[in-house]
């Protein structure tokens, strides 16, 4: 870092930042996901998306040494609280309450997209430190209340606690594709990113599921049960599914698709954070990263899910294997039909992870109803920063008692493991 002067830049739009240097960036990362790249982030801005109109003002941050990219990060002045998954409602009310302004508020995410992973790209830890010291100063420069940075990785919490922010866990449930061995006592699958036992597994340890019946087999009797009913039912409804990935995905596919999706937002009251332009980019600039399915009944369709998937290999962080990963997105339904939505966002996806070699499928943000499909509590983190001191202080207590509390919370979701213990 003290080879040549390190200039920074903070960008309006992503549009005034090489998505080439961008994304080669991204693919030096540990924890690549996606929702970093150049086009996915590009796309929430030019479709109306993520803008100042709908309270994400974008304001990204670049570190740059001479011509080349050292360190970046997706920033965003914010006017509300959604759209983030982490939920910081009471601190913005607290403030109200002593006439203090919360918002605008920065946060370094990823709009819409409760996805673990990096946040704070940068070609080495020097480079990262940097990026967050110049993120919390240009922070206190701008007067904002408080900066987040949101479902981050490893690297990323350590470069923040490093300047004192404030780390803070959640919950996540995650499906990972190996089948514990059993008479061993075990109750979970080997930690969350862990890859030794991927495979084969000579001597113990655990293997990838050959099937979906293989996987069904390795857990407890009452919820293989279960998920035999559930998926039972759909079938006698007479639905049946197919899958398209990237360019297969037509455009009356991509348009069926979006009629679901926007009816289930309509029917929670609200319109959809994503609009049709954003589907249709992904289409164009990204098709790889994006596998449907789809229901139908008599030849009509009637629901669909979209999973994106990893565009990354693990050998981006030095690693020598090759890792592919399923998230869960988004779904909707223009008929009800019972059990559809576990069929479409759970079984059908897992089916085809086993069947296509995924080593994990992310469920998204909340669900205790996931642990009865085998998706196992998962620990995920973010770190904040609030520029009153006295809120600060506040708040450090309240996370100090809200990380005992999700300790406990965690202890007790992995003793009630779907999981079989005994051969």
């Amino acid at each position: 870092m003290t080879q040549a002067a390190i200039i920074t830049r903070v960008s309006d739009s992503l549009q005034d930042i090489d998505a080439a240097a961008w994304n080669a960036l991204l693919a030096l990362q540990r924890h690549p996901t996606p929702f970093m790249r150049h086009e996915y982030l590009a796309a929430l801005e030019a479709s109306g998306s993520a803008t100042p109109r709908t309270g994400w003002t974008p304001r990204f941050l670049t570190l740059w040494q001479g011509d080349d990219l050292v360190a970046a990060c997706p920033l965003y002045l914010k006017s509300h609280s959604y759209g983030e998954y982490v939920f910081d409602w009471a601190w913005a009310n607290a403030h109200a309450e002593h006439g203090l302004p919360y918002y605008p508020k920065a946060l370094v995410a990823v709009p819409f997209t409760p996805v673990p992973g990096t946040r704070l790209m940068a070609r080495d830890a020097l480079a990262r430190a940097a990026l967050v010291r110049v993120l919390h100063a240009w922070c206190e420069n701008e007067g904002v209340s408080s900066l987040h940075v949101l479902f981050a990785a490893d690297e990323d919490l350590d470069a923040c606690a490093q300047v004192g922010l404030l780390l803070r866990q959640t919950v996540q449930f995650h499906w990972t594709n190996r089948a514990p061995t059993l008479g061993t006592g075990v109750s979970s699958l080997p930690p969350e990113g862990s890859l030794a036992a991927f495979g084969s597994a000579p001597g113990g340890g655990s293997v990838a599921y050959r099937d979906f019946d293989d996987f069904l087999s390795r857990l407890a009797q009452d919820k293989r049960k279960k998920i035999r009913q559930e998926r039972r039912r759909v079938q006698d409804a007479g639905v049946t599914f197919r899958w398209l990935r990237g360019t297969d995905i037509q455009a009356r596919d991509w348009d069926f698709f979006y009629r679901c999706y926007e009816r289930t937002y309509l029917e929670h009251g609200n319109p959809p954070y994503l609009t049709r332009d954003f589907f249709q980019r992904m289409a164009e600039h990204m098709p790889e990263a994006w596998l449907l399915f789809i229901a139908e009944r008599q030849g009509q369709p009637i629901a669909s899910s979209l999973i994106a998937i990893s565009a990354y290999p693990s050998s981006a962080g030095g690693q020598n294997h090759s890792e592919m990963v399923a998230y869960g997105r988004y779904w909707g339904a223009l008929e009800r039909v019972d059990c559809l939505h576990f069929e479409a966002c759970y079984y059908q996806p897992l089916q085809w992870c086993i069947a296509h070699g995924v080593l994990r499928f992310e469920g998204g943000a909340q669900g205790e109803h996931k642990m009865a499909r085998a998706l196992l509590p998962v620990p995920t983190h973010s770190a904040h920063w609030l520029a009153h001191p006295a809120f600060a202080d506040a708040v450090d207590r309240y996370l100090q008692r809200e990380t005992a509390g999700m300790e406990q919370y965690l202890e007790h979701l992995q003793a009630r493991s779907p999981l079989r213990t005994h051969a």
